[in-house]
């Protein structure tokens, strides 16, 4: 699948918000700081479409991007900010459990990992909530040319290992790169075959 035109929709602070139409959600999240809006623009292969910060816990917001009038890619706040107060962090998570949980228009959600970290407890915590809820996802790791080849199959095979104590099957994972490209076409495939497209 090619993405030819990626325009901003709009930004949601609650799921009330969100667009009324009938176009499918595919939804990128992840902890604070993962390069979720690098991944973003490299996907569409728009640089400034998603704000790019050096500063974790930038995205606030739902925000929708139209993708070639077909369907929205959405940029969900990250979780597990270091730098908020306790009450904006529970926030964020209610509008992203809200989101997740109760938007009809989410069809898939994408949860990113850092490959360079071992399995992060609140990754796994958000990913088993996930299972309990039956909302269908995959993993995409990002950063993957921080690593050698070696370095990141050992990465992978950990969180495999991690999942596999509480999954039977395991997600679908992607390896990515937005410095490189890597993982681009892999990605825009499965989303396309998420969507019939």
């Amino acid at each position: 699948m090619q993405i030819n035109k990626a325009e901003f929709k709009c930004s949601s602070e609650r799921i009330s918000q969100v667009p009324k139409d009938a176009l499918k959600d595919i939804a990128f999240i992840g902890r604070s700081n993962v390069g979720k809006s690098s991944l973003i623009n490299m996907l569409t292969g728009r640089q400034g479409l998603a704000k790019v910060s050096g500063t974790p816990g930038k995205t606030r917001l739902i925000n929708h991007f139209l993708i070639d009038n077909a369907w929205y890619l959405v940029d969900l706040p990250g979780y597990g900010y270091a730098r908020t107060s306790k009450t904006k962090r529970s926030e964020f998570s209610k509008i992203i459990t809200d989101y997740v949980l109760k938007c009809e228009k989410m069809h898939f959600l994408f949860v990113l990992a850092d490959i360079r970290l071992e399995p992060q407890k609140i990754d796994l915590q958000f990913i088993e909530m996930l299972g309990m809820n039956g909302i269908p996802f995959a993993v995409i790791f990002t950063k993957a040319d921080k690593l050698s080849k070696t370095q990141r199959e050992k990465s992978v095979e950990r969180y495999r290992a991690a999942l596999a104590e509480q999954w039977e099957e395991l997600p679908r994972m992607f390896v990515s790169s937005s410095q490189h490209g890597t993982g681009r076409e892999e990605i825009l495939g499965f989303i396309g075959e998420c969507l019939n497209v």
